[in-house]
């Protein structure tokens, strides 16, 4: 029996301390909901915010503008499909197309096309407007000293032939004169000559203070970093080979003009690119049959010669075979040579163009030989590097690492393609000695044929092969001529890029949006604030749920209407109002704490000062008098008494000085307006209350109160600040806590649990005090109510009246606001 006693006294030690560590981890949807309507000031200026901010933000965003152009890419010769040749220059892949155009070296072309030399704005006072091809005024600059790129140079025009002209010179200082437009403006790093176009838009900007005009000097350079950085290309379809090329930009006109000059400005450099490829291999064949032909003149006059000294006839008698197989020797001679002919000239380019060997000028002169794969990919893999150095030269100095390792790599590439060159002449001289040594085998076999006759078939067999040689030579050069005519602009520009009528930043509707998303987001964590640092009490369904249903619940007590200054006896005013009915319920349920018949104690106390502990007891005590029992209402809160506030008397002797023994109760009791309801004030303050209450007169006191009155209230001190009021609950036999809806705080509670599990007070009662109904209907809405309703509605309540000595502590207005 005593360790079934233990085991029970541990398990209930060991729920009361789980109650305390997990206070309330339970998401309350009716709280949440009761704050976001608090918070509905918050809220709207939120949005408010939010719909200012969106304005700011598209009123003094700078707006971007887009404009693209859709280009399609052909390297398709129609002269080629007629001939059916096959054109070196030709190339379907659409990506390296694409690298072109995004290529600096080919910006740079585009950029000279349009007017950037010099960018012309309008300053305001938040924004600034480039006025490209809408300038009123036109300045031609002569650089004398290359500091003046991308400076600021300020213009103000006094009149239309004088101006006012400010920047920061090269020392670093800012200068500012008046020249003469007219004349040509000399300053230490620029000459300028300004010409007005339209005076009128200068004469409204100079009417404005806060508006006006500068112009920036670009040098080549920082433009072609500046738009490389702002050009998108895109494959819109692989299969059609079209792109998009767009650009963004401040100016709308100027991103349209870009995209068109880069459209129209690849069109002509691939078509200028075809055109000297083919040239060079009209050159080459030129260059070639201008040699077959004097070597072609040569045999002939050597065999005109031949026949006249040796009287030689048409018909001579010549070893068919023989000849046959010499003739196939001595064309692939005729073909050798000609390869050492291309390697020769392949050479000769690579060492007349230095650093700037380009593929296309070399691979028409590969076209045809055996060996034209493994030189293309060589020479293609130089010229990617020196297009790379050519690039990193616009980023970085020449003494750069990256520059000397391009270099360096360019260095080794030369060598390679030079080494592979000689290594091919090598192979060609071996192979021709092979077959020479052939041929001499050949021509010793005839030695016992006339002399002459060898001779004049080694004349003739001379002449065939060049005349051959020369006659393909011509075929070629027709073919390639008619190649050149064909070469027309294959890329077609689909479409031009407009010039956009809207920015796509920033976007009114999305920028509009976002702000109010924000505005959103930030009220909704204002609600989740709220409601995770809210630690009032609203309920007595709070109440209940941290303590695991272990108090027992007497009822609330609604908010007076009217605001009174000091808690008094207010019942008898109206005595069937919803007020005095809520009294009568916690009289009515008291019955269910303790029914057995005799005199009863009711103990009243709370957590801190103004939560409506002597409200409760004055108004409990009368309502219980309207029933015809007698009562008696004791303060014993000592420290800070009210009672003799309530009731409007003075406080000279009291409770203080009957447990002193000076008085008895009878010189100190005193009888309230309503008949049955006495009352006995605190006395002046002790400075021992808490031995007082213990010297065991109290017990006597109550003893003999209880043979002349039915209910005996004690109005008790604060138990969450002193400990005085604990004796007094132990011997009621209505032991109840007070908490003040709103103000009471949630962890104010852990001193019911300490009270009933440390002191042993199971009939413990609470009733809540200063209920909002109406303010808080929702509650029985959302499951989250009082357990204890009423239909009728009280307006501001007595809350903040009868606690007038102890106010909650006052905010700033910020606070206020807040708490709505």
């Amino acid at each position: 029996m005593y360790n079934e006693d233990i085991s029970v006294k541990n398990e209930n030690f060991e729920r009361y301390k789980e109650r305390l560590t997990n206070f309330s981890n339970d998401f309350e949807l009716g709280l949440f909901i009761h704050l976001a309507q608090r918070s509905i000031w918050w809220v709207l200026l939120f949005f408010s915010l939010g719909a200012v901010g969106a304005f700011l933000y598209l009123r003094y965003t700078q707006p971007i503008y887009q404009s693209s152009a859709t280009l399609q890419i052909k390297n398709e010769n129609s002269a080629n499909r007629i001939i059916n040749i096959e054109n070196p220059y030709e190339n379907d892949n659409i990506s390296a197309e694409i690298e072109i155009l995004r290529s600096k070296e080919f910006l740079k072309t585009v950029i000279k096309e349009l007017p950037l030399n010099t960018s012309y704005f309008t300053e305001g006072e938040i924004l600034t407007y480039e006025n490209y091809k809408s300038s009123p005024y036109r300045v031609k600059a002569n650089i004398l000293d290359s500091s003046i790129y991308g400076k600021p140079i300020y213009i103000k025009f006094l009149d239309e032939f004088k101006a006012q002209i400010t920047y920061l010179n090269s020392a670093g200082e800012n200068f500012s004169d008046e020249f003469d437009i007219s004349y040509t403006i000399k300053l230490p790093e620029v000459e300028l000559d300004i010409t007005v176009l339209k005076f009128e838009p200068i004469q409204e900007i100079k009417d404005k203070l806060s508006e006006g005009y500068y112009f920036v000097i670009n040098s080549q350079p920082q433009l072609v970093n500046k738009y490389a950085q702002k050009i998108e290309i895109k494959v819109l379809n692989e299969a059609a080979n079209t792109v998009s090329i767009g650009f963004k930009d401040f100016n709308a006109l100027k991103a349209s003009d870009l995209a068109n000059a880069v459209a129209y400005g690849y069109i002509d450099y691939s078509l200028n690119k075809r055109i000297e490829s083919s040239n060079r291999i009209l050159d080459f064949i030129d260059k070639q049959i201008g040699i077959v032909f004097g070597q072609l003149k040569e045999s002939e006059t050597s065999i005109q010669e031949f026949k006249l000294d040796n009287k030689l006839s048409q018909s001579e008698d010549f070893t068919s075979i023989m000849l046959d197989r010499l003739n196939v020797l001595e064309e692939e001679i005729i073909q050798l040579d000609l390869q050492k002919n291309i390697l020769d000239e392949i050479k000769e380019a690579a060492n007349e163009n230095g650093e700037t060997i380009a593929v296309y000028d070399l691979l028409p002169i590969l076209t045809g030989t055996s060996f034209d794969k493994n030189l293309v990919d060589q020479i293609d893999n130089l010229q990617k590097l020196l297009l790379e150095k050519e690039e990193a030269l616009y980023e970085v100095k020449t003494s750069s690492k990256r520059v000397k390792s391009l270099e360096y790599q360019i260095d080794i590439q030369k060598k390679l393609l030079l080494e592979s060159i000689n290594s091919l002449s090598r192979k060609i001289e071996t192979r021709k000695k092979t077959i020479q040594r052939k041929i001499d085998e050949f021509e010793s076999s005839f030695d016992e044929l006339p002399l002459k006759e060898i001779r004049f078939a080694r004349l003739q067999r001379i002449f065939t092969i060049n005349e051959k040689f020369y006659t393909l030579l011509l075929e070629k050069r027709a073919e390639y001529s008619i190649t050149r005519a064909g070469i027309v602009p294959e890329n077609t520009i689909l479409e031009k890029a407009a010039v956009p009528s809207s920015p796509i930043s920033p976007q009114r509707g999305f920028s509009i949006a976002l702000f109010m998303v924000f505005a959103l987001i930030f009220s909704i964590i204002l609600v989740i604030l709220r409601y995770l640092l809210y630690d009032d009490i609203n309920s007595l369904n709070e109440i209940v749920k941290a303590t695991h249903a272990s108090v027992g619940t007497l009822g609330i007590v609604p908010k007076f209407k009217e605001r009174i200054p000091i808690s008094q006896l207010v019942i008898d005013k109206k005595p069937k109002s919803v007020l005095a009915e809520s009294f009568r319920a916690i009289r009515t349920n008291l019955q269910f704490v303790n029914n057995e018949k005799g005199a009863k104690i009711a103990g009243i106390t709370s957590t801190i000062s103004g939560e409506g502990k002597t409200f409760v007891a004055i108004n409990l005590g009368g309502i219980i008098a309207f029933s015809g029992k007698k009562v008696i209402i004791l303060d014993l809160d000592m420290r800070k008494p009210k009672i003799h506030k309530g009731f409007g008397v003075s406080n000279d002797l009291g409770m203080s000085t009957i447990l002193i023994g000076k008085h008895t109760y009878q010189d100190c009791l005193k009888q309230s307006a309503l008949d049955n309801l006495d009352f006995i004030t605190a006395g002046p303050v002790p400075p021992n209350p808490s031995e007082l209450i213990i010297n065991g007169k109290l017990d006597k006191l109550l003893e003999e109160l209880k043979t002349v009155y039915d209910i005996i209230i004690i109005d008790n001190p604060p138990v969450g600040l002193v400990t005085d009021g604990i004796y007094c609950l132990s011997i009621a036999d209505y032991p109840m806590y007070i908490f003040r809806a709103e103000y009471s705080k949630r962890h104010f509670i852990q001193n019911v649990d300490r009270i009933i599990n440390e002191n042993k007070i199971t009939n413990l009662g609470v009733v809540l005090n200063g209920v909002d109904v109406m303010k808080n209907a929702y509650s029985y809405k959302y499951g989250y109510g009082y357990g204890y309703g009423y239909g009728y509605g009280y307006g501001y309540g007595y809350g903040g009246g009868y606690y007038s000595d102890n106010p909650k502590p006052k905010g700033g207005i910020l606070s206020k606001f807040f708490k709505k």
